[in-house]
């Protein structure tokens, strides 16, 4: 496995943790449920894992079980012979057959239809398989990795995923991180990206401060994925520059990137508490390139008298000689700020997203998560 593997770059614990735990997973046959959303690296994982096994000289074979036709898919996972049906003029080696002494990839397996769930348990269960149309079942040496965006415990609930087949796949679960999650390795992952995409005969794309800032606090719906082709279009467009947020087209960036715009048009955006405005705009609270500043300030002393009437005279919270959970205290403010707004609005979501200078589906996430009230 490259550790510079596109989905690896990064000091994280999250991605420390998967390094740590790849070789180790990576030794058994056992199968592998790989959990996470879309862009986050999956398949990565899959193959890193492959390649760390002792079935590194087999194939290596991927299938998207929702990118495949509901009538042609249990052809492509286990083949068929000729006549099985119109259409079928040869014998076709299954998804599974090409996998055999190597790994087979299952991506999207909660789309899986339910007919075909059955046939994928007693693979393995049985370690054989049976093409379409035959009548003498094949045996096959595999090690199945399977993946999903889904939770398929929901699905299991819902009556759409086998409770039976679940377990089967679920020996040795994975989860991939959200980028959202470890928003400290957003700086390095652009340094990658941004060499990865230069344009030939030009220098990488570089990001002034307040991109920057703005790059690592925006939320990456798309996680991985979608910086890395957010990169790849500034680095088309851009060959070789250095980019500023306040300088930059709004057409050019995901929407949920303009409140960042906006304040760095006004000039406000250095000047805002990273922790807060990042937890604020709907992206990471913690992790990044302001811990490491934050490590280096100089202990404070505990306030004196005068120090704690200063700040309750002024309605600022007194920090108690214990400490306290900043990010229950920030979400404490956010919350009574939020309320206030919806009070101010009679519950208007759109006003009260006008109010606070987020985007509406945002203030509808912390509606719900603060247990709030909007029309």
């Amino acid at each position: 496995m490259s550790r510079n593997s596109i989905n690896f770059v990064g000091e994280s614990d999250a991605i420390r943790a998967i390094r740590d735990l790849l070789p180790v997973v990576a030794v058994s046959s056992s199968t592998v449920l790989i959990t996470g959303e879309s862009g986050t690296g999956k398949e990565i994982v899959a193959r890193s894992l492959h390649d760390l096994s002792h079935r590194t000289g087999g194939n290596f074979v991927p299938i998207n079980c929702a990118a495949i036709p509901k009538d042609l898919i249990e052809s492509e996972l286990f083949g068929h012979r000729k006549g099985a049906f119109t259409g079928a003029v040869t014998d076709r080696v299954g998804r599974f057959e090409l996998a055999h002494n190597g790994s087979i990839f299952l991506d999207e397996i909660g789309d899986l239809p339910l007919e075909l769930q059955v046939k994928l348990l007693r693979v393995l269960q049985e370690r054989v398989i049976d093409p379409v149309g035959s009548t003498k079942p094949i045996p096959i040496d595999v090690r199945v990795i399977a993946a999903t965006h889904r939770d398929l415990e929901a699905e299991i609930a819902a009556g759409r995923f086998r409770e039976d087949l679940y377990y089967r796949l679920n020996v040795l679960p994975l989860n991939t991180p959200p980028l959202r999650e470890r928003a400290s390795d957003v700086p390095l992952l652009l340094q990658y990206f941004a060499k990865h995409h230069a344009q030939q005969g030009e220098k990488p794309i570089t990001f002034a401060p307040d991109f920057t800032y703005a790059l690592q606090s925006y939320p990456w719906p798309g996680n991985v994925r979608e910086l890395s082709n957010l990169i790849d279009r500034f680095s088309t467009l851009f060959a070789g520059q250095c980019l500023e947020l306040k300088n930059f087209s709004k057409s050019l960036l995901p929407k949920g990137m303009l409140g960042y715009k906006a304040l760095a048009d006004s000039g406000e955006l250095p000047t805002l508490d990273p922790m807060l405005a990042g937890d604020w705009m709907g992206g990471p609270s913690s992790g990044g390139l302001f811990d490491e500043l934050a490590e280096d300030e100089p202990a404070q002393d505990e306030p004196n008298s005068v120090e704690q009437m200063t700040f309750m005279s002024q309605a600022l919270p007194v920090l108690p000689p214990e400490g306290l959970s900043l990010k229950h205290r920030l979400a404490e403010i956010e919350r009574d700020l939020i309320a206030q707004a919806l009070s101010r609005t009679n519950g208007n979501v759109s006003q009260t997203a006008r109010i606070l200078n987020v985007q509406r589906t945002t203030l509808i996430e912390k509606i719900q998560k603060f247990g709030l009230r909007g029309d």
